[in-house]
């Protein structure tokens, strides 16, 4: 399946979730879905026998700046040989997405990492704390408006 059909199929299942699609003048084709509905979007991708999406390659949180962070997931499809990206959009405010770690496995630790430096919330994630930084680190390091400490525990952070 070409990336147009996989769209095709996703808005003709979930309408209004497909929030954005982007196939010309792009590297990676993309589909932007609502973080409400993104499992329900990568369950469908796994389990239908058309797109066949088994694999999760990537999972990566991205700030955007100007209040908005988001979540890009890179699929791939063993069976078929096709791959999509999928995007979703979440504001600082409020920076909750569906955990898709029931979907691939392999969206735990991505997830965690994603949390942890970026503070994106995966609700629904068995156990979602720090993965690289001490549990009462403060503030999320790949932010763009991160300021780093001046000290962590009484020592001097390099930077």
């Amino acid at each position: 399946m070409i990336a147009q059909e996989i769209s095709d199929s996703l808005k003709a299942q979930f309408g209004d979730a497909i929030v954005e699609t982007k196939f010309d003048g792009v590297l990676d084709p993309y589909i932007k879905v609502a973080p409400e509905k993104i499992k329900d979007v990568a369950l469908f991708l796994r389990d239908n026998v058309q797109t066949a999406f088994s694999y999760l390659m990537c999972l990566s949180g991205v700030d955007y700046q100007e209040g908005r962070l988001g979540v890009v997931y890179h699929l791939y499809s063993m069976k078929w040989n096709h791959k999509i990206t999928l995007k979703v959009d979440v504001t600082v405010e409020h920076p909750h997405c569906q955990s898709v770690e029931s979907v691939w496995k392999t969206a735990n630790w991505h997830e965690r990492e994603a949390y942890d430096l970026f503070g994106i919330i995966f609700d629904g994630h068995p156990d979602l704390r720090r993965i690289l930084l001490p549990d009462d680190w403060e503030g999320h390091p790949l932010r763009k408006d991160y300021q780093v400490q001046e000290y962590y525990n009484g020592m001097k952070v390099p930077y």
